[in-house]
């Protein structure tokens, strides 16, 4: 019976899972668009106790949302702009240092300039083809986007009907239980998404601070990068800081000041983690670390890149569920953070 029991919910888990890959067309643009009207939820309520109509303060706060994607927007291609004009400086530095890795691949490994060209000149011919399928996506991407936003107003306008079915769905002797869990789940989106934007603009200043300090060309530009790709925990800003040395052993940077970006990494890191997420992103959003990368694998694996964007806030969501159901208990203390006095004890 208890084997049973066990098969038939990995069967469920299994079942739940294809479900999210095989309607992630639709599921993907309906999680961010819920998410994101959940960040706005106070601004839509306060701009109501204003004595504002409901549908004008939705539109605005869809106006709002606009306006700081066209922000963000603005300033990545301000500054790429910047890069595009020393693009032909950058391509003669990059012919350089590739002749002479080419020459270095020659003489260590024995592979000829030749058929590093063949090789070089396929991978071209990929490209080319890919140049369609990327417009395609480029497309997609803005139909989605027109869907976050529908999804956004919608959630928002009939958020009180919502509540409601909800609320029916539930035992009459757990109303208010399930009240206080929806407010908790709409209260860890905000808080994530929120002090994720703050983290992000202060990761600005810091890396942008450092990099100019190091002498980095563009410096503002890598600062935005990196800050952007923390969108991504763990990797992300490792990732912006890796293009960040490599663009600059380009420029022409000495060792020296490729080992100065890696140190800057490594110092902002620390001053991230011991100090910025404690204060910044709360108790409520902290998650166990093991988790939080099953979470981003499995994110990835199921949604791709939106998984990525989405593993966090949704697990944060899920431990809250967890932690007020008596019988998902215990899944909710696996996922949370981890208790360091209880640690030592074993």
């Amino acid at each position: 019976m208890y084997l049973a029991n066990t098969l038939k919910k990995l069967g469920l888990v299994f079942l739940i899972l294809f479900g999210l890959i095989i309607g992630k067309e639709f599921l993907i643009p309906l999680f961010i668009g819920a998410i994101i009207s959940a960040l706005f939820l106070p601004i839509c309520k306060w701009l109501e106790l204003k004595n504002t109509p409901r549908f004008l303060a939705v539109f605005l706060c869809l106006m709002l949302l606009i306006s700081l994607v066209f922000c963000v927007l603005w300033l990545v291609f301000s500054q790429v702009s910047g890069i595009v004009n020393d693009f032909e400086l950058l391509k003669e530095s990059f012919l350089i240092k590739s002749s002479e890795l080419s020459q270095f691949i020659n003489e260590k490994f024995g592979i000829t300039i030749e058929s590093q060209m063949s090789l070089f000149n396929n991978q071209k011919n990929i490209y080319s083809l890919m140049i369609p399928s990327m417009a395609g996506s480029f497309l997609g991407v803005l139909f989605k986007y027109f869907l976050v936003l529908v999804y956004m107003f919608s959630f928002l306008f009939y958020r009180q009907h919502l509540k409601t079915f909800i609320m029916k769905l539930s035992n009459n002797e757990r109303t208010k239980e399930t009240e206080t869990t929806i407010h908790k789940v709409s209260k860890v989106s905000q808080q994530y998404l929120l002090g994720l934007a703050k983290m992000i603009f202060l990761l600005w200043i810091l890396y942008g601070i450092g990099f100019s300090i190091i002498g980095v060309k563009n410096a503002l530009f890598f600062a935005i990068l990196c800050g952007i790709l923390e969108i991504v925990p763990f990797i992300g800003n490792l990732t912006g800081t890796i293009i960040t040395i490599l663009v600059a052993a380009v420029q022409g940077l000495t060792m020296p000041y490729l080992i100065a970006i890696a140190g800057t990494y490594g110092l902002i890191q620390f001053i991230q983690g011991w100090f910025l997420e404690p204060l910044i992103l709360g108790p409520q959003v902290k998650l166990n670390p093991l988790f939080t990368i099953i979470a981003l694998l499995l994110g990835e694996i199921i949604w791709g890149i939106s998984g990525i964007f989405l593993a966090i806030p949704i697990m944060a969501m899920l431990k809250i569920i967890f932690d007020s159901v008596e019988s998902l208990q215990p899944f909710g203390f696996l996922i949370g953070e981890t208790n360091t006095k209880t640690l030592k004890t074993l």
